[in-house]
């Protein structure tokens, strides 16, 4: 049990499932519940607990983190400034959690976009956070974790993934990326690299949503599993979907789209799942 682990703790995309303002039927059962997608970094022996984003939903993350692993946040990597990854950073200033100095793994333009937009910079100025501004972050003795640049909507900070590596296996969380196309890596030579991947599932396919899908780039889940099915078996286990959006029937694990998930040797994301590294 000693063994450094990640532990699932949101899949949904940033507004989370049910999303607000949905009348639609994909929304219309509220016990049935996703939160936003968000990873947790564990290692028992150095008594260290990581968050990967910090989405709205980060009160009930915290608790759910608290079971698996009780104690205090160790600190938060941030993907990039849109709403279902950073906006949590709100509840660690003095209003609520009051944290002192927890370190914030941040890129050079997020950084920026903290230090000087409120009320992000309140955070910084009465020492709640440090920013810790780096492109690889070594969350103590045995998990390095790498931040890999990804295309994606940038308007107030860049975007990037974690490779996480532990004693003994890796992982990818890749949650938002505008189209595999326009990556500066292959998809395929990354699975390679490592042992488990949770990458962008948001949208299942084109016509999904009542507004002009172009606003909100992201690869197709059908355009991704066609893409992986040149892989064999094992790279194909290896992928999960996550940041799926509201509208996404694959959210249902009784779904024809998550069957087909399924069928094609990946999974979708489930909250709760622990990967030990």
């Amino acid at each position: 049990m000693s063994a450094p682990y990640v532990l699932t703790l949101g899949i949904a995309q940033d507004g989370g499932h049910p999303q607000p303002g949905c009348a639609r039927p994909c929304c219309a059962d509220v016990s049935v519940r996703h939160l936003p997608a968000c990873l947790a970094i564990v290692d028992p022996e150095a008594d260290l607990r990581w968050l990967v984003d910090a989405t709205p939903a980060l009160p009930e993350q915290l608790q759910r983190l608290a079971v698996s692993a009780p104690g205090p946040l160790s600190g938060i990597l941030l993907t990039h400034a849109h709403v279902g990854h950073y906006l949590g950073l709100a509840f660690l200033g003095r209003e609520s959690m009051g944290v002192r100095g927890l370190p914030l793994g941040v890129q050079p333009r997020m950084a920026s976009f903290l230090a000087v937009n409120g009320p992000w910079n309140q955070l910084v100025a009465l020492g709640n956070v440090r920013l810790w501004t780096s492109a690889s972050f070594d969350l103590g003795p045995r998990i390095r974790v790498e931040a890999v640049s990804v295309p994606h909507r940038d308007e107030y900070s860049e975007t990037v993934a974690f490779i996480i590596r532990g004693p003994s296996r890796s992982a990818l969380w890749l949650p938002d990326l505008d189209r595999w196309e326009d990556w500066d890596r292959r998809l395929e030579a990354v699975l390679a690299e490592v042992d488990v991947a949770w990458i962008d599932g948001t949208f299942w396919a084109d016509g999904e949503l009542e507004r002009d899908m172009r606003e909100v780039p992201h690869p197709r889940m059908v355009d991704t599993l066609g893409r992986l099915a040149a892989l064999p078996a094992a790279a194909r286990a290896k992928v999960r979907f996550v940041h799926l959006n509201h509208t996404n029937p694959a959210l249902r694990a009784n779904s024809p789209e998550a069957a087909a998930v399924r069928a094609a040797g990946s999974s979708v994301a489930y909250e709760g799942e622990r990967v030990e590294l």
